[in-house]
């Protein structure tokens, strides 16, 4: 067990990073110091001056922002237990989990939450331990709430909340729509439809459906009974329930964001991850154009945005699509203008 807690309370920022290495680079230059722990999948930075601990979370395309959660980290025990009697007595309602493990040492936490969904983790440390542990992907399944970005329409709905008939929204009227733990409810099948095409229906051509759901590999009978913010979870699809929903509504370019292969829970012996999984409605070509792409492989074909793109052969596509084509590590060439105006490449002999 390799443990060092500096005395006295420390503030503690938790931050959704799309490239860790970068981001090691960055505060490793800001704060002048090494990190502190370094993983695969994880870092954290603990300065002297500013008393603070900097958590970096991998999240590749963070949604809502890089703020992943707030929090405090005591220095006893006695300091915890006095601060949670006193945050219960005012009636702020908190969470305890106990001996959990998470980002790669066991610690004693609570969570509360602001008035506007900010997760706040209050924790003590207790030892260092050789793997992430299961703890922080709840931490990011399921906060109470996370920052709309403002140039965008978003319809996000969560955990707990009831499935509207309809949504508030116009048909064709919102950029992206996130589903944030709303498959965790117990819902009728016609209901998890119902929901997914709501979002397909308020969705502008082209426009991004996120889902964050905690899955299983198989069907779990009887309570789950999980700790901390999961304890609000009451159903757990299994893994390929999700991706099949977004199909069968009509959504293109379904794709796994984020899916581990370490479980966050077992339960009854079933293993249940993590999954945030992405979608697109398909484009309208004549409201905006299209363009020329071409898919290099490795597969013979692929679908993009409901249009089949096979290997070597160029076709056209919506130019939203086209836009989603240019970020797909190297999939694809788009040609965005006429070779006569292009500008010429470095082609090496």
């Amino acid at each position: 067990m390799n443990l060092t807690v500096t005395p006295g309370v420390r503030f503690h920022v938790s931050l959704n990073v799309s490239d860790l290495a970068k981001s090691i680079t960055f505060y490793r230059t800001l704060f002048g110091i090494e990190p502190a722990k370094v993983r695969a999948d994880y870092a954290k930075f603990e300065p002297a001056d500013p008393p603070l601990v900097l958590s970096l979370e991998p999240t590749p395309r963070p949604v809502g922002g890089p703020l992943n959660h707030l929090g405090l980290r005591m220095p006893d025990s006695q300091s915890l237990v006095a601060m949670q009697a006193r945050l219960e007595a005012a009636g702020v309602r908190s969470n305890r989990e106990e001996g959990v493990e998470c980002c790669y040492a066991k610690q004693t936490k609570f969570w509360v939450t602001d008035p506007d969904g900010t997760l706040w983790e209050v924790y003590t440390l207790e030892g260092d331990i050789d793997h992430r542990g299961a703890g922080q992907s709840v931490e990011e399944m399921l906060p109470e709430g996370k920052p709309v970005i403002a140039t965008q329409a978003v319809w996000e709905h969560r955990l707990g909340q009831p499935v509207p008939e309809r949504a508030d929204y116009a048909d064709g009227s919102v950029d992206e729509v996130r589903l944030r733990g709303s498959l965790n409810m117990r819902l009728d099948p016609a209901d998890q439809k119902r929901l997914v095409e709501e979002a397909r229906r308020v969705l502008r051509p082209g426009g991004r459906l996120f889902v964050h759901v905690l899955t299983a590999e198989r069907p779990i009978a009887g309570e789950l009974g999980l700790p901390g913010p999961a304890a609000a979870v009451r159903h757990t699809p299994v893994e390929d329930e999700p991706v099949r929903l977004l199909e069968e509504a009509g959504f293109a370019d379904v794709r796994m964001v984020k899916f581990d292969a370490q479980p966050c829970f077992v339960r009854h012996g079933v293993p249940m991850r993590e999954l945030q999984l992405e979608g697109f409605k398909p484009a309208d070509a004549a409201a905006n154009g299209t363009v020329e792409a071409l898919y290099t492989g490795p597969f013979e074909q692929v679908d993009a945005g409901g249009v089949v793109l096979r290997r070597g052969r160029r076709t056209r596509v919506p130019a939203p699509v086209a836009s989603r084509l240019r970020a797909a590590n190297g999939s694809f060439v788009v040609f965005d203008r006429p070779a006569g105006d292009a500008k010429h490449a470095d082609c090496g002999a």
